[in-house]
């Protein structure tokens, strides 16, 4: 069982204060919103839904857990490849940004070694680094995962705070259905389906008018 100061720092590095900037990020949600394949509450579920199942919140699990398990000198190695796995330019510099905001912050405030790693990556050492339970990491990460991309469906389509909320409940579930699998699996099962969303952040590089980065 974790304790209470291991969920408290988890929740500390998760939440939208910690300052990794998740909240400049759409991972590709604006542009399908834009496009109108995202209008409602009930399609950004179900977008979401895939993007946990078939996408980052399943392979960003993987790399989470092989971060946490590698030993120093095999963490270069992950890290080139959750960063080769991106499958955009805006989609790498939402992983990688937000992981080099991450290392520094927690660096900062607990010091110690923490590169610059893509976000899944830095996180998985840092709570390797901390003692932090594997399968609770994994779960308050594509819990908040999600919820940053609710609360840019929330401004983009727009929805209710309320709505968003009964999207992101009905998630949950499923955030810990992904984590589960994710944890069993290694970097050989790495595998990547959601190409709508893959070429809503491609399209996205040269959206006219926007408001978020990726």
């Amino acid at each position: 069982m974790a304790t209470d100061g291991q969920i408290l720092r988890l929740a500390q590095w998760l939440s939208p204060a910690y300052p990794v900037g998740a909240f400049a990020y759409s991972h590709g949600l604006e542009a399908a919103v834009a496009s109108g394949a995202v209008g409602d509450g009930t399609a950004l579920q179900d977008w979401l839904a895939d993007i946990l199942r078939f996408g980052a919140g399943r392979s960003d699990t993987i790399f989470l857990k092989a971060a946490h398990e590698a030993r120093p000198e095999d963490l270069p190695r992950i890290d080139a490849l959750a960063r080769a796995f991106q499958p955009s330019a805006e989609r790498r510099t939402e992983t990688t940004a937000q992981g080099a905001a991450f290392a520094q912050v927690t660096s900062a405030v607990w010091p110690g070694d923490l590169p610059a790693f893509a976000y899944p990556v830095a996180l998985g050492r840092a709570a390797r680094l901390h003692d932090l339970p594997l399968g609770l990491t994994a779960r308050m990460y594509l819990q908040a995962f999600v919820s940053n991309l609710v609360s840019a469906g929330i401004r983009l389509i727009p929805i209710g705070q309320t709505e968003g909320q009964r999207v992101l409940t009905a998630l949950q579930p499923l955030c810990e259905e992904v984590a589960e699998v994710a944890l069993t699996e290694t970097l050989d099962d790495l595998a990547g389906t959601t190409f709508l969303a893959d070429i809503a952040s491609m399209t996205h590089e040269t959206q006219y008018s926007r408001l978020f980065r990726t």
